[in-house]
């Protein structure tokens, strides 16, 4: 009776390992920037399970990332497989034995995504602009670069313009500079002029994507790096006359002293008596 019962015990703790439960994926979330989305969760799976990510869109059949099956990663890089940019999308991350293992599980445990619309929720990243200053001073012109996307078509990489066309706008913030007042401006533009400027004043720009279509705090993109116009003030009026007028004292003051210090040197050295050789090489008087 022994002998029949143990291989029945070791038959039956694998059957019930093979067919318990997996731990679900938990915070599964949608990261975006420029339509490059990656799906994200965690934990990082332990050495007995895997995950895998399958995606549809809505009313879609479900569809998988051929790099996103059995993985022991916890993020998923989905920019290639949303086509649809205007469509919304959802994921399911499931929890599922190593390859070459059995369950008895008819669906394995999983965790569906929030709803991503990659049209409506992408970030959009931090614009590069340059400067340029008119001759009068009183105009600023920014050009503007638009960011590039994740996104290819025809062998080309698109940019957001290429995406958005016309809604795309820029929204520009600036202010004197050492200044806390702002002022704005949009413009539909990628050359944008600012006009109106005080002459000899330094000025200190940003921008940002613009797309009004967008719902709330998505209609605006990532702040540009803050760039500023040169200041041309003039010398007296960066510095105080008090200021120039110590730095004046002071630079006199030291040559006051080289000049002192030269003079008691050369002294000195008059006074000092004479060698035996320099004494031989003056010259013999005359008897």
């Amino acid at each position: 009776m022994r002998s029949s019962a143990a291989p029945c015990i070791v038959i039956l703790f694998f059957t019930l390992s093979a067919s318990g439960s997996y731990p679900k994926a938990q915070n599964v979330t949608w990261k975006s920037t420029n339509f490059k989305t990656i799906l994200t969760w965690q934990p990082k799976p332990s050495s007995d399970y895997s995950y895998t990510v399958e995606f549809s869109a809505l009313g879609g059949d479900k569809q998988k990332n051929t790099h996103c099956i059995r993985t022991f990663g916890t993020v998923c890089d989905l920019s290639s497989s949303l086509t649809d940019l205007k469509t919304c999308y959802t994921a399911e991350v499931s929890s599922v034995p190593l390859p070459g293992a059995t369950s008895d599980l008819i669906e394995f445990p999983y965790t569906r995504s929030p709803r991503f619309c990659p049209y409506q929720d992408t970030d959009i990243g931090k614009p590069e602009f340059k400067l340029t200053v008119s001759e009068d001073k009183r105009t600023t012109t920014l050009y503007v670069t638009d960011p590039l996307t994740a996104i290819f078509k025809d062998d080309r990489q698109l940019n957001i313009r290429d995406i958005y066309s016309d809604q795309l706008q820029y929204f520009v913030t600036y202010r004197k500079n050492k200044s806390t007042g702002k002022k704005d401006k949009t413009s539909k533009s990628n050359v944008i002029e600012i006009t109106g400027l005080d002459r000899g004043e330094s000025y200190c720009f940003n921008v940002q994507a613009f797309i009004p279509s967008r719902n709330g705090d998505k209609d605006k993109g990532e702040l540009s790096i803050t760039q500023c116009t040169n200041d041309d003030q003039s010398f007296f009026k960066v510095y105080s006359v008090g200021v120039i007028a110590a730095a004046i004292f002071l630079i006199l003051l030291l040559i006051g002293l080289i000049v002192a210090v030269t003079v008691v040197c050369y002294k000195c050295r008059e006074k000092a008596p004479k060698t035996r050789n320099e004494e031989s090489e003056s010259p013999l008087r005359d008897v």
